[in-house]
């Protein structure tokens, strides 16, 4: 940006010179026109003006074709039976559900029944299953082919499943 170095006469710099207006520099004749701008502002104005008595208009006319065709307010909300949405769905009574699927349960462990009538499978209480195992006892797994081998210490490893056993310090 170009300077305008105006010296004094006594060799000095003049700080008021930058301020001072250049010729033909006090309006642009490309700026906006006052009068366009308050032109556009009215005109603004009345079409919004319109749009608004349109729509309210609109609004009365609609509402007075509603009342004359005799249609329910809310056709969703008819006299008609809802639809049943599918599966699952959401309980009705969720502690009357759960009350009644403990009674089941509990009378399912507690009493002798079929499992399979034509197969012949049946269920015991849970009770006489447990004093029955117990008496029979559980059947055991017998270590590399030699069934009189007692394995004290010996505890399956944490890798293998219980496929390799291994001594273990106590």
């Amino acid at each position: 940006m170009a300077h305008d170095h105006t010296l004094h006469h006594d060799g000095h710099h003049d700080p008021e010179a930058e301020y001072q207006e250049t010729p033909g520099s006090a309006y642009e004749h490309t700026d906006a026109d006052t009068w366009t701008t308050i032109k556009f502002g009215i005109w603004l104005a009345v079409a919004a003006i319109v749009v608004h008595i349109g729509m309210g208009g609109m609004y009365a006319m609609f509402q007075t074709q509603a009342t004359k065709l005799d249609q329910p307010r809310y056709p969703l909300a008819s006299n008609r039976q809802q639809p049943v949405p599918p599966a699952p769905r959401l309980q009705q009574k969720p502690a009357n559900e759960i009350y009644e699927f403990r009674t089941t349960e509990d009378a399912e462990l507690h009493n002798f029944g079929y499992i399979d009538q034509k197969a012949g499978t049946v269920h015991i209480p849970i009770e006489d299953a447990m004093r029955q195992t117990l008496a029979k006892g559980l059947p055991s797994r017998t270590i590399e082919g030699n069934p009189n081998v007692e394995t004290p210490g010996l505890l399956a490893t944490d890798s293998s499943s219980g496929r390799v056993m291994e001594r273990r310090r106590q």
